[in-house]
């Protein structure tokens, strides 16, 4: 198992089992038990994904769901740095479209974790890694949790993008993103990615907390059969993953 420690609070990125919550994807259950569901089957991360409410329901329902989530198990929040700062979560993760990096840095401060999606092997050499916790690749597969009209880059193109990585830098935390299931999460780990992001594997399942503790199993056994060479150290002492 690869994990990143911010050096501000000695939190971990620990990326396993990214799972993703979003009220049009949950089967009608209330996203905080959802996320507490996932946390206890094993999921190592959250992140609110919320197209649909206002900007005050977005910050309550963030609220609620950092309340129902275990103190090691950080949440962070899709797209809105705003509703991020001010529903106190632990970071946020960007696209492409979204707000510069280095903006949302100045905005949220040196200890909120920030992550970025990355598409395409040209956005992964310009990713400012010096500022970013860790990056989202894909999408990996073909998924109907999310408007995309790009072709899937599958595993080879993940492999692709994590060699930009680690050419650039080492080891930095990575996962991989859209259509990841059970059936599929030991060829990302095996393409190179630290943890996979999940969504309806996960929200969508008869029991989310026995779907993420068998996709929690899979990755940890994936992980262990591809482990990677131990993270960079950088001046200071500092991971390089946070350099």
């Amino acid at each position: 198992m690869m994990t990143f420690v911010d050096p501000e609070q000695k939190l971990t990125v620990d990326l396993r089992v990214y799972a993703i919550v979003d009220p049009e994807h949950a089967g009608g259950r209330p996203l905080p038990e959802l996320a507490r569901m996932v946390a206890q089957g094993g999921a190592t991360l959250v992140q609110l994904r919320d197209k649909i409410h206002e900007t005050q329901e977005m910050i309550a329902l963030a609220r609620d769901i950092k309340a129902a989530l275990p103190s090691d198990v950080p949440l962070i929040v899709n797209d809105r740095v705003d509703v991020a700062r001010e529903s106190g979560a632990d970071g946020v993760h960007l696209g492409q479209e979204d707000m510069s990096v280095a903006e949302a840095r100045k905005v949220l401060g040196p200890v909120p974790f920030i992550g970025l999606s990355i598409k395409t092997v040209e956005q992964a050499r310009a990713a400012p890694l010096g500022i970013l916790d860790y990056v989202g690749i894909g999408g990996i597969f073909a998924t109907s949790s999310k408007n995309n009209t790009s072709r899937p880059i599958g595993t080879e193109g993940l492999a692709r993008i994590v060699r930009v990585f680690r050419d650039r830098i080492g080891n930095f935390p990575m996962c991989g993103i859209a259509g990841i299931s059970a059936a599929n999460a030991a060829q990302v780990i095996a393409a190179g990615a630290d943890g996979v992001s999940v969504i309806s594997a996960l929200s969508l399942a008869p029991d989310p907390e026995r779907a993420a503790r068998e996709l929690r199993a899979i990755v940890d056994a994936a992980l262990a059969k591809h482990a990677p060479t131990p993270p960079a150290v950088g001046a200071g002492g500092h991971d390089a993953g946070n350099a």
